[in-house]
């Protein structure tokens, strides 16, 4: 317990200590985590065909699709036999006829009820647990999103979005810092095809991190040769997400969309598909069965790693492996919608399953429906 328990600490308060005033390789990746059932059952596949309140997570010029009534998305998830918690809701309204959209979201990842042992210890050396306290350590973000249609015609339509950010992390009483960023997208779609770009943290997002400790705290970090932080500014280098999506006719009423997306960083190295000190690439590739508009199932695979063959590091044998996702939806009326995915957190050969279920609701369409039964 007492090594589990310092542990969770250490590594929360680790996160923490890392920070300077410098861009950094994976900086807010809760941001990359995803948002929808939909997206989870696609392998993150969305750039290019997002039409619901979550692309203002996704790309916020899919926004656009969200037509005549306001439109609601929910989505909880949990992670690690449920240590980790996401949560993530969004609201899209239409205006101008139809022209313009604007979006809300919510998001936070969170590791609740982390003991904190700090105080576990009394002078004496004896081990006392009525000092245990606990803390969480959760990641915040709003957006505000705007999307507008530059060209709309009967088989084609273009269009832009724009996020504007709010990060706020905190890691119990210790630490929080506060951020902002934007993102910009655009999407254009065909009769069967459609074409999507984001460019995230266009402005190098930044997260303004402030500490503060008691002496007592600032003590035990001492003899246990942690530094005692100071504020410190850690940023988050721009991202661009490209990708295309085609519409196969399979029978009458039933179509196949198949998308890939590439997800392009440039802050350094990393362990993906294409990978560079200048520039790497990580592919998502994503399909989704529509069956008449009222059932759905999805597949897909992202998140391409190499990695030593069943952990066999005295061979040096690395093989690709990478992170499946499955699921299914259905539509209730034409307001009410429930997807699910069940994806793996790690890859195709490590079993760390999570089941994710999302709701969506066309407010208006549901408020209709309901007067009409009474």
């Amino acid at each position: 317990m007492i090594a589990r328990s310092t542990y969770l600490l250490s590594v929360a308060l680790l996160t923490v200590f890392s920070c300077v005033g410098q861009i950094r390789i994976y900086s807010n990746e809760f941001m990359n985590i995803g948002a929808g059932s939909r997206a989870f059952g696609m392998g993150g596949a969305q750039v290019a065909s997002v039409n619901d309140a979550t692309a203002g997570y996704w790309n916020p010029a899919g926004l656009t699709a969200v037509k005549n009534d306001p439109s609601l998305s929910l989505m909880h998830a949990e992670y690690f036999a449920g240590i980790g918690k996401y949560d993530f809701g969004a609201l899209a309204i239409p205006v101008a006829n139809n022209k313009r959209t604007i979006g809300l979201s919510f998001l936070r990842f969170a590791v609740d009820d982390i003991p904190n042992t700090l105080y576990l210890i009394e002078p004496d050396g004896s081990v006392n647990y009525a000092n245990l306290r606990s803390f969480s350590s959760a990641d915040y973000a709003f957006l505000l999103s705007v999307a507008q249609k530059l060209k709309e015609t009967d088989n084609k339509l273009i269009s832009i979005g724009m996020n504007a950010k709010v990060i706020h992390r905190n890691v119990g009483t210790f630490a929080k810092a506060w951020g902002f960023g934007l993102d910009l997208g655009i999407q254009m779609k065909g009769e069967n095809w459609s074409f999507g770009a984001m460019a995230k943290d266009i402005t190098t997002t930044f997260n303004s991190w402030s500490f503060s400790f008691t002496e007592r705290e600032k003590e035990v970090l001492f003899l246990t040769n942690n530094s005692i932080p100071v504020k410190s500014t850690e940023l988050t280098a721009p991202r661009l997400i490209v990708g295309g999506a085609y519409d196969f006719r399979i029978a009458k009423g039933i179509k196949l969309k198949a998308e890939a997306n590439l997800d392009l960083t440039f802050d350094g190295q990393r362990n993906t598909l294409i990978s560079s000190k200048a520039v790497n690439g990580d592919p998502k590739i994503g399909v989704e069965l529509n069956i008449k508009n009222a059932f759905f199932l999805r597949g897909g695979i992202y998140n391409f790693q190499k990695t030593y063959a069943d952990g066999d590091t005295l061979n040096q044998k690395k093989v690709w492996i990478y992170q499946p996702g499955a699921g299914a939806g259905f539509k209730l009326g034409n307001s009410f919608h429930v997807d699910y995915a069940f994806t793996n957190l790690a890859n195709q050969s490590n079993p760390l399953y999570t089941h994710i279920i999302s709701l969506r609701l066309d407010l208006l369409k549901a408020n209709l429906n309901t007067k009409k039964k009474f």
